[in-house]
């Protein structure tokens, strides 16, 4: 019987020493969890106030949103009617008719701008004389047509640009 006695404390011990590693493992798990929570956060803080000193920089607020495009200026152009080139084996030519707004970046840009429409519209003229129905088919023909214009613009306005060419209306006959 005396064995008894001792073999029950052995097993007590034993269930103890089992809850110990258990307990350490709650302990590390909310360890490494506070630490990654307050990294983060400590991590987010300084995002935020780099940004803000980033915004402070450029004379913005951080609390307020200043709209790039706010100040645009929109120059339009004459109604433009050209003979398109035919397609291949076709007898008859097309005809284009296009209205075009220019998007300019304020206003000094416009004063500028102004003065030299006639070398822009002639920059359209002789483009627009060399290209074909086909290629004003669908989409994808007027975003390529976009593109060629405003470059075409731009190499006409240099040094001054233009933000973007809008259309107005694309008629072809």
């Amino acid at each position: 019987m005396a064995k008894k006695p001792k073999k029950a404390p052995a097993a007590e011990g034993e269930e103890g020493s089992a809850e110990a590693p258990k307990s350490k493992k709650k302990l590390i798990i909310i360890a490494a969890a506070a630490v990654l929570l307050l990294g983060g956060g400590g991590g987010g803080f300084m995002f935020m106030k780099s940004r803000a000193a980033h915004a402070d920089a450029h004379g913005e607020h951080a609390g307020e949103k200043v709209d790039p495009k706010a100040q645009a200026v929109f120059l339009d152009m004459r109604d433009m009617m050209v003979n398109l080139s035919p397609d291949p084996g076709a007898t008859k030519a097309n005809v284009l008719k296009l209205r075009v707004a220019l998007e300019l970046k304020d206003a000094k840009v416009e004063s500028t701008v102004k003065p030299l429409m006639p070398r822009v519209e002639d920059a359209f003229q002789t483009y627009l004389r060399e290209i074909r129905a086909s290629d004003l088919a669908g989409s994808a023909g007027l975003y390529r047509l976009r593109e060629e214009l405003l470059r075409r613009v731009n190499i006409a306005l240099h040094p001054a640009k233009a933000e973007a060419v809008l259309f107005k209306d694309v008629i072809v006959q």
